[in-house]
């Protein structure tokens, strides 16, 4: 039952127009409002209601219709009342919870609307309609030969502080991590009307939602307040077996409310999108046999964390591998195009050929998906390993503008403006990587290649404990090992230096001294730091030389 003044009618038809699409039955009258007797058949739809929505206003309050029904329904505890423009209201009601509704227009994603709307439904005990199973939105084709990124599903998050104030915060937290998760690459989501028959105070079966919503993945959270801090709780589960894959608490004091929410949604999304693609990597790498693209894709980008000649040249493979499932796949031949490149940076003389090769799969995967963020970032990189950084920057900086929260972007971003020398620019992409893609199988490149920035800035120390981090995180690469062992060999901590290069030569012993200075040519080109580490290399593998012919 929606109670109003007569000078507030639009406004009602409004109010009654959104609480119908939103399943209810609406009882409200537009013709009995100027001074008639109370009608019977408004009385008797004003006792019967579950709900009375009262719209406060200048007009309403000075109502003494309004105020009739506004009491009648509070003695009935079926009150819902709702500012519709400041005002005072009658001294009896002022203690009552009233929602701020004077901004809304009719938009139904409108936080503080869902959030009165939720107070309707729960005090008039209807949920919204469940959509039949007939009806549910269709498991997704089968994408055939290409393959595609999972899909996600949000469920609507629980509010276990049970304030009204925090169930608002739940539905809003819910829109923005979609909005956020939008923007990345890793994930394909469901939009919030997918999932919004599901708010139902009840435990779903995920494994039956799943199928319904034809998603791999089903992102549950709760929220709730513990002393002085709201807690964030999510939980990443498997939709086909309702396996918990991943969970995390995240809290943040509620003195900081203003910028909470976007703070919270930032790092949920990220953490969530990381997640989403270790758990991709494993499971492409589980499958025998009959990979999709995506698939032959997921398991090349895996073999990023080791970056030996091995490891590098399997990337390769599954690249190609990629190429011949799904020859018009523009993302694989940015795959084979980047693991070409890489492997061409560290481990390849010059070679006119290869360059041609990288270039023709650089070109094939920009005809066939110029829009796509992922393929602009691989396509960036692989135009930094045959050193065209300015391409590669603008590559890079088109996928930020298509995807914000595509960190890998940010960090092709970082490597072009190392080499050209824009080392605040790199060092704030490496802090926009580290934001939007924490916990990445990246995550210690990251730190390497800030000791590169810090190289070129010849700020030494800064640069070593940038490869502590990095080696920390990777102790696989030698690279780091021997950067590390000619800045420590420039500096006269010839001991530790020799020891580095030690297990850099170990790791590698097929590398030859020429080799490693076309790499730091590679790396370090146009820096003014180059010739000395060239020097301090050569220096140092003429004293291990000497040791193993003293020895």
């Amino acid at each position: 039952f929606i109670s109003y003044s007569h000078e507030d009618r639009e406004v009602a038809r409004r109010y009654a127009s959104a609480l119908e699409a939103a399943g209810l039955a609406v009882w409200w009258d537009d013709h009995l409002r100027s001074g008639e007797a109370f009608d019977e058949k408004i009385e008797a739809a004003l006792r019967a209601a579950s709900a009375v929505v009262v719209l406060w206003s200048k007009t309403s309050v000075a109502s003494r219709w309004v105020r009739a029904e506004a009491t009648l329904a509070d003695r009935n505890k079926t009150l819902v009342p709702v500012m519709i423009e400041p005002c005072e209201r009658p001294i009896m009601f002022e203690l009552s919870h009233t929602v701020e509704l004077g901004h809304w227009d009719g938009a139904t994603g409108d936080k503080a609307w869902l959030g009165f709307l939720g107070d309707v439904r729960r005090l008039a005990k209807v949920e919204p309609v469940p959509t039949p199973v007939e009806a549910a939105p269709p498991p997704p084709e089968k994408p055939g030969k290409r393959g595609e990124r999972p899909s996600l599903a949000l469920m609507p998050f629980a509010n276990r502080s049970g304030l009204p104030e925090d169930e608002v915060f739940a539905i809003g937290m819910v829109e923005d991590l979609i909005d956020a998760l939008s923007q990345g690459v890793n994930v394909r989501v469901l939009a919030s009307s997918a999932t919004a028959r599901f708010r139902t105070g009840t435990i779903p079966d995920l494994v039956e939602v799943g199928r319904q919503l034809g998603v791999r993945y089903l992102l549950e959270g709760n929220l709730r307040r513990i002393a002085e801090n709201l807690r964030v709780t999510a939980q990443l589960v498997e939709a086909a077996s309702s396996a918990v894959l991943w969970t995390q608490k995240f809290e943040r004091p509620l003195s900081e409310l203003g910028s909470l929410q976007e703070d919270l949604v930032l790092e949920v999304a990220a953490h969530l999108d990381a997640q989403v693609q270790h758990l991709e990597m494993a499971r492409a790498l589980k499958k025998p046999a009959d990979l999709t693209a995506w698939e032959a894709v997921t398991r090349s980008i895996s073999t990023f964390r080791a970056l030996g000649s091995e490891s590098i040249s399997q990337g390769v493979d599954e690249a190609r591998r990629a190429v011949v499932i799904a020859p018009d796949y523009g993302l694989a031949h940015a795959m084979v195009a980047v693991q070409l490149g890489l492997q061409y940076w560290l481990f390849s003389p010059n070679d006119p050929k290869v360059e041609h090769e990288i270039r023709g799969h650089i070109d094939r995967a920009m005809a066939l998906e110029t829009d796509n963020a992922v393929v602009l970032g691989f396509v960036g990189q692989a135009l930094n390993f045959i050193g065209k950084p300015l391409q590669a920057l603008q590559r890079a900086e088109r996928a930020i503008r298509l995807s914000p929260s595509y960190g890998y972007a940010h960090f092709v971003a970082a490597l072009a403006c190392g080499h050209l020398n824009r080392l605040q620019e790199s060092l704030d992409h490496l802090d926009a990587d580290s934001r939007t893609a924490p916990g990445s199988n990246l995550e210690y490149a990251n730190h390497f290649f800030r000791a590169y920035a810090h190289i070129r800035a010849s700020d030494w120390d800064a640069a070593i404990t940038a490869f502590d981090c990095s080696l920390a995180l990777n102790p696989d690469p030698s690279y780091g090992y021997l950067i590390k062992a000619t800045i420590l060999g420039r500096h006269g901590s010839t001991d530790e230096a020799l020891e580095l290069l030690g297990q850099a030569r170990r790791a590698e012993p097929e590398v030859t001294l020429a080799h490693w200075g076309i790499r730091l040519g590679r790396i370090f080109e146009n820096s003014e730091n180059l010739e000395p580490l060239r020097e301090s290399l050569r220096t140092l593998f003429a004293a291990t030389e000497a040791g193993a012919a003293g020895s």
